[in-house]
């Protein structure tokens, strides 16, 4: 993952964080893509899984909450979602 675009994408406010958040953004057809930890219960990761199927959006689910939390100098984040094009294919 490419911790300096994530920060950048938190710094321009174009992601939204948090599994209900995301979830409304993801209906409102508002995200490119969706970060989902690794360390996510197990109710989170079913419902992002489902919701990023459903509504046909990339999910990467390969790193921890730890570094998904430090890229954007927050803590015990487990969802984020890319509200921008450019941001979501520097962090693909």
């Amino acid at each position: 993952m490419n911790k300096g675009a994530l920060g950048l994408a938190y710094a321009a406010r174009k992601v939204v964080i948090g599994q209900e958040e995301v979830v409304k953004a993801l209906q409102k057809k508002q995200l490119h893509l969706v970060l989902l930890a690794t360390d996510a219960s197990d109710n989170t990761t079913k419902k992002i899984k489902d919701k990023t199927n459903t509504y046909q959006i990339q999910l990467i689910h390969t790193h921890t909450s730890l570094d998904i939390s430090s890229a954007i100098g927050k803590k015990n984040i487990k969802v984020i979602g890319i509200k921008d094009k450019g941001f979501s294919m520097m962090l693909k």
